[in-house]
């Protein structure tokens, strides 16, 4: 028999199993890269992460004669629906076994909360900030996730929720290649460095980290503007902002972080991370009092290197911002040798870089879907 729970977020016994359940679930798996617990309580914090200043969301559990089996969060993202005139719920951290009746009711729960709160439609995976990754994964299970800015589930995951009924709403591509087969065509070299000759755009690129976080509130200005036109797309508050510049200067390496700049303004950036996996999956979520160490060791001397984080504001794009964007990649490749290139998680809808990175030499690798249900 399935029974739904739903988390009482101050209750640090239903919080702890909500939390480690995919530490079990996925205990044997070696493609999953184990967030940290200090990153996997957060979201249930409702005091403490910005998602909850200005939105709802709830959190349940499933169980199967007493057994816990699954997990989902239901979430209304209020600003979301306000700039897009939509009533949309949206779900996350889905989990569960190959347990289909468990799976219906954890979907039944998260839509009959969405729904009692006035909502028509409930997507998903997509979680409370922009650095959750989007959907769920149904192609590339051979290969490891990204470290944490992507989601890695099983093989049988897209089957539990096509038979809960939810039908495709956007994928989302990844690309990986070695570096050597990374393709800079000459026309876009050419256009790049004749758009630094003019003066018109310039690249910052920064001495320091301290340096890098003195720039950090332009930086985060110009990630919200420049995906305007993005399907996931919402205003973010000064707290997001602050939160997204603080999930990227945890894994920053000052050299790897570059903005492209008009005059005082940052108009675009290349955000490009070493891959840290092997140490997140040695910490298996702790961070203390060896896994800090180990991640900072492992920085050093990754030899994949991941760019999620890309962009030039619209008003750029056609004056050379995009060849300048990937110059700069290719030569963060180069300079700092390198093996693997990772791009990460592009939208069907951003059909020129989807296009751009398959003329770069980038293939498709791994698919991940976001779901929609009417209800």
């Amino acid at each position: 028999m399935i029974t739904i729970q739903q988390v009482d977020t101050n209750d640090k016994k239903q919080v702890k199993q909500f939390v480690k359940f995919p530490y079990q679930l996925y205990k044997e798996c070696p493609e999953w890269v184990p967030p940290l617990f200090t990153d996997a309580y957060l979201p249930l914090n409702r005091k403490k992460h910005p998602f909850f200043e200005h939105s709802v969301g709830d959190f349940f559990l499933a169980f199967r004669d007493g057994r816990l089996v699954g997990r989902i969060a239901a979430l209304i993202n209020q600003p979301f629906n306000e700039y897009h005139k939509t009533h949309k719920a949206q779900f996350y951290f889905f989990d569960c076994e190959d347990d289909q009746e468990a799976a219906d009711a954890l979907f039944k729960a998260a839509s009959d909360w969405a729904h009692e709160k006035g909502m028509d439609t409930i997507i998903g995976p997509k979680g409370l900030s922009a650095f959750d990754g989007y959907g769920m994964l149904y192609e590339g299970f051979e290969r490891r996730q990204m470290m944490t800015m992507m989601n890695y589930n099983y093989d049988y995951y897209p089957d539990l929720i096509a038979n809960a009924g939810f039908t495709k709403e956007v994928d989302f591509v990844s690309c990986y290649l070695p570096s050597d087969a990374f393709k800079l065509p000459e026309r876009v070299e050419r256009i790049a460095k004749r758009v630094i000759e003019r003066g018109k755009l310039a690249v910052k690129e920064f001495k320091n980290k301290r340096e890098l976080i003195s720039w950090a509130q332009k930086i985060g200005r110009a990630y919200n503007d420049t995906f305007i036109d993005n399907w996931e797309y919402y205003p973010f508050t000064q707290r997001e902002i602050d939160f997204i510049v603080d999930n990227i200067m945890m894994v920053a390496d000052h050299r790897l972080l570059k903005v492209i700049t008009h005059g005082e303004q940052v108009v675009g950036f290349l955000f490009a991370f070493p891959d840290v996996s092997d140490a997140l999956q040695r910490a298996r979520g702790r961070l203390f009092p060896f896994g800090i160490f180990d991640i900072l060791r492992e920085m050093k001397r990754a030899k994949t290197v991941s760019n999620n984080g890309m962009g030039i504001l619209p008003q750029f794009q056609g004056i050379g911002g995009n060849a300048l964007l990937y110059y700069e990649m290719s030569k963060t490749i180069k300079d700092f040798g390198f093996e693997f290139v990772e791009m990460t998680q592009v939208a069907e809808t951003a059909t020129q870089m989807r296009r751009d990175l398959i003329n770069l030499g980038g293939i498709e690798y791994k698919e991940h879907r976001v779901y929609r249900k009417v209800i």
